[in-house]
């Protein structure tokens, strides 16, 4: 059947939005404190959803948390893809949804109060899964459960150990990553690397432990051959800033996944600073300052729901910044005293 044919004429004109047309298959996961139910007639796009969210610690938050369903479709390739990567996404919002465009056949469309969304990728977009993955299918699940589970998101990394985390914080390149993958190696348990999502009232924080990021010269303070070739032989990505990472798979058994959400037991602000004394990396960070750091470190996170709770148990538990040693693992023990 042709799409000129008049059966595919009589179709459209029954069904416009194509409602009633797709055969749909289901995949459920365990995310963020969230059970999240996926939809899609398109294997590929299930596939990608699996390959991101299978095998992570199933996080659960306080109280039982209801289900998201997000539905994926695939349009057809697009007749001239963008020669480079794709346009960025553009926010927009109004009658209670939410919206990520990239353009007419890749975007996002959010319902936060009917705890659903609907994906829509061209299938030239299945070539570029970093940006299909992070700046669609993840921004559905990330909104959905920040909205629905009343979480403060974050752009930081957590790392922990028996139950209790220490949150970091910092600028792009000040080291986030290269320090949680290290905190990995040796021996605390991996929350997330650059986005945190915190329960305000319990500080529970939770993440996504799929993927770390990593330059390429980190690698020179990678001190285990295994581990250099594990992250070497990782797909490199390019983010929107230009900067080129390998993005190692975490769930290969390099370390220890947090197996629950974290109590945030600190703040730790993370410096590309050296230190003036190589054995003296931490320093406190004084009770009258910890707001406004927090606010300048945080700027989308401080206009949403749950900031201020959050912000004053922030400041109970206290704050230090890092400033860079000789080697990540020294700031590793250093993070290791505060956990002590």
């Amino acid at each position: 059947m042709t799409l000129n044919s008049p059966r595919a004429v009589r179709d459209a004109a029954a069904d416009p939005f194509g409602e009633h047309s797709r055969g749909q298959a289901a995949l459920c996961r365990q995310i963020m404190g969230g059970r999240f139910r996926f939809e899609s007639a398109s294997a590929a796009l299930l596939d990608l959803v699996d390959v991101a969210y299978a095998g992570l610690p199933p996080h659960r938050l306080p109280p039982a948390a209801p289900e998201f369903r997000i539905e994926l479709q695939l349009m057809p390739r697009r007749a001239s893809p963008p020669a480079a990567e794709p346009p960025p996404v553009q926010m927009q919002s109004g009658a209670g949804l939410l919206c990520g465009v990239m353009d007419a056949s890749n975007y996002v469309v959010l319902a936060p109060a009917q705890r659903q969304a609907l994906v829509v990728a061209s299938e030239d977009m299945l070539e570029r899964p970093y940006h299909l993955r992070y700046e669609l299918v993840e921004f559905a699940v990330f909104t959905l459960a920040t909205r629905g589970l009343g979480l403060v998101p974050l752009h930081g990394a957590c790392v922990g150990r028996q139950g209790r985390g220490i949150l970091l914080l910092g600028a792009s390149g000040s080291g986030k990553s290269t320090l949680a993958l290290h905190s990995l190696l040796q021996g605390l348990d991996f929350l997330a690397e650059d986005a945190v999502f915190v329960q305000p009232e319990s500080l529970l924080a939770t993440g996504v432990a799929n993927y770390v990021h990593v330059q390429a010269d980190a690698l020179r303070f990678v001190d285990d051959e295994k581990v250099r070739r594990w992250i070497g032989a990782a797909p490199r990505i390019r983010r929107r800033s230009g900067v080129e990472k390998f993005e190692a798979d975490l769930r290969q058994g390099h370390g220890r996944l947090a197996p629950a959400p974290l109590e945030l037991a600190g703040v730790v602000f993370v410096s590309s600073q050296p230190a003036d004394d190589p054995d003296e990396l931490l320093g406190s960070v004084p009770a009258g300052e910890i707001a406004a750091r927090l606010c300048a470190d945080q700027p989308y996170a401080s206009g949403q729901p749950g900031w201020h709770p959050f912000q004053q148990r922030m400041e109970q538990v206290g704050a230090h910044q890092l400033r860079r040693g000789r080697h990540p693992r020294d700031a590793v023990d250093a993070l290791r005293r505060l956990l002590d």
